[in-house]
């Protein structure tokens, strides 16, 4: 019988109500994980199907830049589930933006995104690190964006957020790494919705409709020529989570199908 990689562990993942932080928790619980997930909106549905397959869940509705709502969820799953082992921060704000030039960005539009994109984040990490330090390690995994290495246009805001991501991994690893507690990145490049012929991005299921030669450019840029979906994130997301990379820390794994090389 193979052993589960995650049997007895508690994982948090931020942003798990859809789309691509669905994928991930169906992931996690596969692998034996007690899971805690939230969403801005409460991801019942989610929760409902991990709970009736056997899987430890709870679930709650949470503003990630609030950090007085983090708090309380770390606390509730403490309490119900046990100590964090490992956090996953998924969350994002990016469907619902506009495309449009740097020079057109309001303001407001502009903080909401580093807001929710950066400090929701650290706020996740802050709540979790005390845990994880009583515990004697722990693993976090941030998720950027191959949108950083190519500069993609008419996202500015988005786009420095998670440039910001992996500059506070970096950061994150080097205070945290004393205390046993590994943080690591995924980049991700456009990952098509299975379901649609539409792209989301990793964050999200709110989906960006792109037109044939966009996507045929995206394509022709890759070593790999296909499509990206969000399965081809769990092999880096499982590897980052376990014990395989207990020595590991500090790092960003792109996972775009060989476009960007870094």
């Amino acid at each position: 019988m193979t052993t589960k990689r995650l049997a007895s562990k508690c994982v948090i993942v931020t942003g798990a109500g859809q789309g691509i932080g669905a994928v991930y928790v169906r992931a996690l619980a596969a692998e034996g994980a007690s899971l805690a997930i939230c969403d801005l909106k409460d991801p019942t549905r989610t929760r409902e199907e991990l709970s009736s397959s056997g899987t430890r869940v709870l679930s709650g509705s949470v503003d990630i830049t609030d950090a007085a709502a983090v708090s309380a969820f770390i606390a509730r799953s403490e309490k119900e589930l046990g100590p964090t082992d490992v956090l996953v921060n998924n969350a994002a704000l990016f469907g619902p933006l506009t495309k449009r030039s740097f020079l057109e960005i309001p303001a407001e539009e502009w903080d909401r995104v580093m807001s929710v994109n950066t400090r929701g984040v650290v706020e996740f990490v802050k709540a979790v690190v005390p845990g994880m330090k009583r515990n004697d390690g722990g693993k976090i995994v941030n998720i950027a964006s191959t949108t950083v290495y190519s500069g993609t246009p008419f996202m500015m805001h988005y786009v420095a957020s998670k440039g910001a991501v992996i500059a506070m991994t970096r950061v994150m690893a080097r205070e945290l790494g004393e205390y046993r507690i590994t943080v690591n990145c995924i980049s991700p490049g456009l990952i098509m919705n299975e379901a649609e012929s539409s792209s989301v991005d990793q964050n999200t299921f709110a989906a960006q409709t792109f037109d044939p030669d966009t996507l045929a450019r995206v394509m022709g840029a890759r070593s790999l020529k296909r499509q990206q979906y969000s399965r081809d994130l769990i092999g880096p997301l499982l590897f980052l989570a376990t014990s395989d990379s207990d020595f590991m820390t500090g790092q960003t794994i792109i996972v775009d199908g060989g476009a960007i090389f870094r």
